[in-house]
């Protein structure tokens, strides 16, 4: 059984990638047990991140986008502006999550989220993320000790698709991307950033 905890929620707004993974290291080195979880939404610029395995370069030119490695879980991804980004610096010893409920509970959420907006969205088995009609549309990547965990999800919402097709996302051949967007007219970043505070809260604080 999950235990809830308070949680604060910080608008960043858009966040150069680096600064955003060394300041969830600078918080999660620095917490201690009492130190109140949070969930930091925002953007990134364009970029390409990897997770802990090596993979493969884009494809393409992929129009000089970079490549940041990083200490999550997960493939190859792409971030950039219109994409909702949410990094959860949580308790999970105090929250008693394991990894994979862990990864459970941020699925359904988001499976909720869009589900506010009238759109069906399921899980794949042995590939974490979130999906519509067999393609992706919410990626999700973490880094958890013993105690704490950071990273978290992307949702796709109103972005530029294009760069996805110069990588093998999450290393699955041929995986399409979708966005929020594309399903759902008139949907904006900052609509879809008060409702998902909503569902987190609601997950991780109800």
């Amino acid at each position: 059984m999950t235990v809830n905890q308070p949680l604060i929620i910080r608008y960043l707004g858009s966040v150069d990638y680096l600064q955003a993974e060394r300041a969830m290291k600078r918080f999660t080195q620095k917490r201690t047990m009492e130190i109140t979880d949070e969930v930091w939404l925002l953007q990134h610029n364009p970029v390409y991140t990897t997770g802990v395995r090596d993979v493969a370069e884009p494809r393409r030119d992929a129009e000089s986008i970079p490549i940041m490695k990083t200490d999550r879980g997960g493939e190859m991804t792409y971030h950039g502006p219109g994409q909702l980004i949410a990094y959860f610096l949580l308790n999970i010893r105090k929250r008693r999550l394991g990894p994979r409920l862990l990864v459970n509970q941020l699925e359904e959420l988001t499976i909720d989220f869009l589900a506010s907006y009238g759109v069906t969205a399921n899980r794949r088995e042995g590939a974490p993320g979130v999906y519509v009609d067999g393609r992706k549309i919410a990626s999700l990547g973490l880094h958890t000790t013993a105690t704490y965990c950071y990273h978290g999800i992307s949702i796709n919402i109103t972005m530029d698709l294009r760069p996805f097709e110069y990588i093998e996302v999450c290393g699955i051949p041929g995986l399409e991307m979708t966005q929020l967007s594309n399903l759902v007219d008139g949907v904006t970043i900052e609509d879809a950033s008060n409702r998902l505070e909503k569902y987190i809260l609601k997950q991780f604080s109800g």
